[in-house]
């Protein structure tokens, strides 16, 4: 199909649309924080630069946090360069991290790559024991939140890592996580966008790193599909190419099969936007549900805060993802 203008939207999607089965309930949201709870930090994917991480810490203990480092957290893997320590290591450490009843939250250092190799090694029925508690990340985090999503039944935090440049450098995006942290109930609406395809539709969010998603496909604890939910979408350095082959086998699979609506945030590095833009028309438009373009969540050194696993409105005509609960308790 031929891609829009930029700002016109994709024609052809009902204002509204039958009750579809849903595969995407909502999830159990956890507590908020308040002033002097422990919040963990750990590493399970890449090598995290520990002067970004000092930072990082610094930045939380002003927001009257007290952060405790995971044990492995500055290792780095003997042989593969690209992983912060050992499979074993990393997962052990998220496990401890979240079943300790001292801790409140757990937030990931940075991303990279490492998540899928660990996330089958983690002591997912301890977690579940634990209850809920806010998970905060993104990027390769993306296999994690979908973990705690189907094998715990936790609602999560797409959102900034604290070794990376975003959270220490851009004051949005520290202060999205702040209120969605502390005051949960200030964010329902945690970004605004534009329509790419028009309509309205009501769902459970879900989603993250477009490729991370297509790599899970297949794999024993995958989600069978995201039916009824709210999907969103983000990515960093995939060239259109490379993103259509994302969006296809997604596509391909059947599991974008009575997905609710789309919401798109950031495609950093991904080629020009109107490139980008003509292909996640191309690809997406064909569903008949609502698309947003432009709510900026993911690699945007802006990026909103949004929950994972949490009821939520997607108004593609107001350019809004809308809340029915605060992201926490």
């Amino acid at each position: 199909m031929t891609a829009p203008g930029p700002h016109a939207p994709v024609p052809g999607s009902p204002a509204a649309r039958p009750a579809a089965p849903v595969d995407v309930p909502a999830l159990a949201r956890p507590g908020r924080l308040r002033f002097g709870d422990r919040i963990a930090v750990v590493a399970p994917s890449g090598p995290v630069p520990e002067e970004r991480l000092r930072a990082g810490l610094d930045l939380l203990r002003g927001w009257d946090l007290e952060p405790v480092v995971a044990p492995h957290v500055l290792d780095a893997h003997a042989a593969l360069g690209h992983l912060a320590g050992t499979d074993e290591t990393r997962a052990r450490d998220l496990t401890e991290a979240y079943t300790d009843p001292s801790v409140a939250a757990v937030v990931c250092a940075r991303g990279g790559y490492g998540a899928q190799r660990m996330v089958d090694l983690v002591d997912w029925r301890a977690i579940r024991a634990a209850g809920p508690k806010p998970f905060i990340g993104y990027s390769d985090v993306t296999a994690l939140h979908e973990a705690f999503a189907v094998r715990a039944g936790f609602a999560t935090l797409h959102g900034p890592m604290i070794a990376t440049a975003a959270f220490l450098g851009e004051p949005r995006t520290r202060e999205s996580l702040r209120a969605t942290l502390f005051a949960p109930e200030t964010v329902r609406v945690p970004a605004t966008g534009t329509p790419l395809v028009p309509g309205r539709a009501a769902g459970v969010t879900l989603g993250g790193c477009a490729s991370l998603l297509a790599a899970d496909l297949g794999t024993p604890h995958a989600r069978p599909s995201a039916r009824g939910g709210l999907l969103l979408l983000e990515d960093v350095g995939e060239e259109p190419y490379r993103l259509d082959r994302i969006l296809t086998q997604l596509l391909r699979s059947g599991w974008l099969d009575g997905v609710a609506g789309i919401a798109l945030g950031s495609w950093e590095e991904c080629g020009p936007y109107e490139e980008v833009r003509a292909l996640l028309a191309d690809r997406l438009g064909g569903l008949g549900v609502p698309v947003v373009e432009g709510l900026g969540f993911g690699h945007d050194p802006a990026a909103p805060t949004v929950p994972l696993g949490v009821p939520a409105v997607l108004d593609a005509d107001a350019g809004t993802l809308a809340l029915d609960v605060p992201a926490l308790v």
